[in-house]
């Protein structure tokens, strides 16, 4: 019987697509492995956001073929839709799967390995996952994700019923809707509709299963839907916001064209309604123009807000996106600027993620 790990790199869109594929290929005869030694075939969903999670990528591969020598692997995800020849040179890879045949993915890894007996699927994580929006037509100036993974396309909301549905039928307590541009979900659909609409009817259709929301664009945060974020019993009380920079002129030069005062704005809104909610945020140090007095802005706004944690990412060109041909801010300076929001966490203002 063959025996397949998942391991994945980045947003919660590639841990959602993982625990799809975790479920069709149980239940087309493979083995879920959790170890990389155990492992006939190791599918890896890849990142290229920053030129760390390139690295992580790597590191991972060196790893496991270290530890498996035998081991397939399997790559997809957005640094291979980058060039698959950027690992030509791993003589165990097996497949290569781009983007934009993910959906396929079960099937491919089928036509290597040949179909078994269905076996009972074992939980790939204790939260069920699923995807319900993919790519994003946004096209911040420091983004190459539009280009790896496509305009914004939404899950038809019928789809996502049924499928909340079914994992309450399994048990699950809880489910992870994700999208790489959650906020925009609904409008490429037709008829037009929105998460708003998605998150009512779930209100009234989930099972008794949690809904949990992965990261949200505070430029799509209607008035409506955030007071139907304070007010649902069925949404878990944890909001994940991309904030980026608290500087106008900055968050102008990124193309996201929304003043630090929403944001400040709606997280009031969610810490007065949800008083204990997990309140989070995305911090981009040293992105091309940052002066100083735009960072400490930043980490003024950061630090008296309402937040419960903060993920802090330094900046790093990525090639074919605006900002990778403006002139650059110095690898000491984003270290420096990076270092300082962790002082401020070890000093119990909020957690480092």
């Amino acid at each position: 019987m063959t025996s397949v790990l998942f391991q994945n790199f980045g947003c919660r869109v590639n841990q959602a697509e993982a625990f799809a594929w975790a479920e069709e290929l149980q239940g087309r005869g493979l083995k879920l492995e959790r170890t990389i030694e155990g492992s006939d075939l190791i599918v890896v969903n890849t990142c290229t956001l920053t030129e760390r999670a390139e690295g992580d990528v790597r590191r991972f591969l060196r790893k496991a073929v270290r530890l498996n020598p035998a081991v397939g692997l399997v790559l997809t995800g957005c640094s291979v839709a980058l060039g698959a020849g950027r690992y030509a040179d791993w003589p165990q890879v097996r497949l290569v799967v781009p983007n934009e045949d993910k959906a396929r993915l079960a099937d491919r890894v089928l036509g290597l390995v040949g179909e078994a007996a269905p076996r009972p699927a074992e939980p790939f994580r204790s939260r069920a996952l699923l995807k319900v929006q993919d790519g994003c037509d946004c096209r911040c100036a420091f983004c190459v994700i539009p280009s790896v993974r496509g305009r914004g396309r939404s899950r038809p909301a019928e789809e996502v019923r049924a499928r909340v549905r079914r994992y309450a039928d399994q048990g699950y307590a809880e489910v992870v809707l994700s999208g790489v541009h959650l906020a925009s979900y609904g409008t490429d659909l037709t008829p037009r509709t929105s998460l708003l609409e998605l998150l009512e009817s779930l209100d009234g259709e989930a099972g008794g299963i949690r809904i949990r929301l992965s990261s949200l664009d505070p430029r799509y945060l209607s008035d409506a839907l955030l007071a139907h974020l304070g007010a649902s019993a069925v949404i878990r009380p944890h909001f994940h916001l991309s904030l980026q920079s608290a500087a106008d002129a900055v968050l102008e030069g990124m193309g996201r064209r929304a003043p630090a005062g929403r944001f400040e704005e709606i997280l009031g809104r969610l810490a007065s309604a949800v008083p204990d909610a997990a309140l989070g945020a995305d911090m981009l140090v040293g992105f091309p123009g940052e002066t100083d007095e735009d960072f400490e802005r930043t980490l003024d706004f950061v630090g008296g807000a309402p937040l419960t944690y903060c993920h802090v990412f330094s900046y790093s060109p990525r090639a074919g996106t605006p900002a990778a041909g403006r002139p650059q801010v110095g690898a000491g300076v984003k270290t420096a600027r990076s270092a300082r929001p962790a002082s401020m966490a070890r000093t119990g203002r909020f957690l480092m993620g």
